[in-house]
């Protein structure tokens, strides 16, 4: 580093910025413009502390300003000079937790693309795992018991993560790099399958026993990392009626899942904003008119 051109910067960032691969981000730019120093979550977001050229400085926050992670949402971002400081590398650093609680929580966010092609791939080792995430996608809301975002602030602490699981959290290239729900078959929750009594089958394939239910007309509860969905076949007037009357709802319309946005389509009129949602990280439940055929 040139000792005439040395800064530093201390920067705070608030918003939605813990839970969404900031601090994995924030290492790679740093990375990029030849920067040193830390970054860490606190009660109050993300604090960074960068040292190296003025102008990687200047550059490495308008990056970080121009191009966040696809969920993060930046509410305030304040930089201030402080002095120049001698550092071996960037380092994400423990977090820092205080009576201050002001960092907004993040959502959860719908299964990403990369996600999907692995849940997907016979070959990988986390094919049709119902748990799978990275730091672009999965459950935080449902899972978060305290802030700041951290492991052991969530659920999650309960499941200690195998080799393969903690290599990936440690390796920077890696798009799970600190992502905190990060789990596989072999460290994090499996699927059970329990009868109407809450007692737990001896079946080995929960999935496909739910899946058979659902074919013969049962109602299924789901119970996810945020709690219970009840599911029955949409195409079973007889499923769907004993679930209306089961649930008091004679006429609210029910959510429906659709494998496509073609099959959606078929079934409901989309608007292009409704399809813009349905696509969208958060993935939300979107109201829609039923198509007359």
């Amino acid at each position: 580093m040139n000792p005439t051109s040395a800064a530093g910067r201390c920067i705070q960032v608030s918003g939605i910025v813990q839970g969404v691969g900031f601090r994995p981000t924030v290492h790679a730019l740093a990375f990029r413009h030849g920067l040193t120093g830390s970054v860490s979550n606190s009660s109050q977001g993300v604090t960074i502390r960068a040292f190296g050229a003025a102008a990687a400085l200047d550059q490495f926050v308008q990056d970080l300003t121009d191009h966040p992670p696809p969920l993060a949402q930046i509410a305030g971002l304040e930089a201030r000079n402080i002095p120049p400081e001698t550092h071996s590398r960037f380092s994400i650093l423990p977090s820092v937790c205080d009576d201050r609680r002001t960092v907004t929580v993040t959502p959860d966010a719908c299964i990403c693309p990369d996600c999907l092609r692995e849940l997907l791939d016979p070959l990988d080792r986390r094919y049709q795992y119902p748990f799978i995430n990275c730091t672009n996608c999965g459950p935080r809301y449902s899972i978060i018991e305290d802030v700041p975002y951290d492991r052991p602030c969530t659920t999650m602490r309960a499941f200690k993560m195998c080799p393969a699981c903690q290599a990936e959290y440690e390796d920077p290239a890696n798009r799970r790099f600190h992502a905190q729900p990060n789990c596989c078959p072999e460290c994090g929750p499996r699927l059970t399958f329990l009868d109407r009594n809450g007692n737990e089958t001896t079946t080995s394939a929960p999935l496909q026993s739910a899946v058979i239910q659902l074919q013969q007309g049962r109602i299924i509860a789901v119970k996810g990392l945020g709690g219970f969905h009840l599911a029955c076949d949409a195409t079973d007037d007889d499923a769907v009626r004993r679930l209306r009357d089961l649930k008091g709802r004679e006429e609210k319309p029910f959510a429906v899942m659709a494998r496509s946005m073609e099959i959606a389509s078929d079934l409901v009129h989309l608007s292009t904003a409704a399809e813009d949602l349905l696509l969208s990280p958060a993935s939300p439940i979107v109201v829609a008119r039923r198509q007359q055929h």
